[in-house]
């Protein structure tokens, strides 16, 4: 049984407006004044909420697939961080060794970066590709 805090959030989730969307077949969104002109024409109706009642949290975000490009980005990120922490944690060794150190640890960290994000990426196809369920 769900608790208070669960039942009054699903009854929040309930409550939010909805707006028609028109689209026409070039995938532009349409004004309802527009779409009854276009009404013999092919035009698809979304049910969309409105900007302000979109639910905080999961299900908003589209992940993007894998690239290298933007793993060098998180490494130039993260190797001053990593830096950082290897000076604090290894006092006793040379400026040199602690720049090896940092190097050797991004030899490390990635591939298996881009390996995340390409297991991230499966795993979002595969949840666009299971039917949606109805309530």
């Amino acid at each position: 049984m769900p608790s208070k805090k669960q039942q009054r959030r699903r009854e929040k989730l309930k409550r939010h407006e909805y707006e028609d969307v028109y689209v026409d077949d070039t995938g532009r969104e349409l004004d309802p004044t527009e779409a009854e002109e276009f009404a013999g024409a092919a035009l698809t109706k979304k049910s969309e909420r409105t900007a302000k009642s979109r639910p905080v949290g999961r299900g908003g975000r589209t992940i993007e697939p894998p690239s290298w490009r933007r793993t060098g980005k998180r490494g130039l990120l993260f190797f001053p961080l990593m830096l950082i922490v290897v000076f604090f944690l290894s006092p006793e060794l040379s400026t040199a060794q602690k720049v090896i150190n940092t190097l050797v640890l991004m030899g490390f960290f990635l591939p298996f970066s881009y390996f995340m994000d390409s297991m991230m990426w499966r795993s979002y196809q595969r949840r666009l590709a299971r039917p949606a369920k109805k309530d």
